[in-house]
């Protein structure tokens, strides 16, 4: 297994703390009552937050796992596992 560079460990690292931190403001405003929409907008703004994490990893598994299977010639079971990955997402 290969190890994620530092910097995108660290990138991934901060957007995961800012979506925790989101969601808990998203609990904090479903507790309080806040207006519907106001926590819809707040878990739409989540979602996307998560989307960017997903493109990142998936960036970074690309150029480090899927590139090092490569060229051991041993890419296309991790292709074929991208794939299905991508395939799967809900929208």
């Amino acid at each position: 297994m290969l190890h994620h560079h530092p910097k995108v460990k660290s990138d991934v690292l901060k957007r995961i703390s800012y979506i925790l931190g989101h969601i808990k403001g998203i609990h904090k405003m479903t507790e309080e009552d806040k207006y519907c929409i106001d926590i819809v907008k707040q878990i739409q703004a989540v979602q996307s937050a998560l989307n960017k994490v997903t493109e990142i990893v998936l960036e970074d598994h690309l150029k480090t796992c899927v590139s090092h299977a490569i060229k051991k010639g041993e890419g296309q079971k991790l292709i074929k596992e991208v794939m299905e990955t991508i395939k799967q997402k809900k929208v």
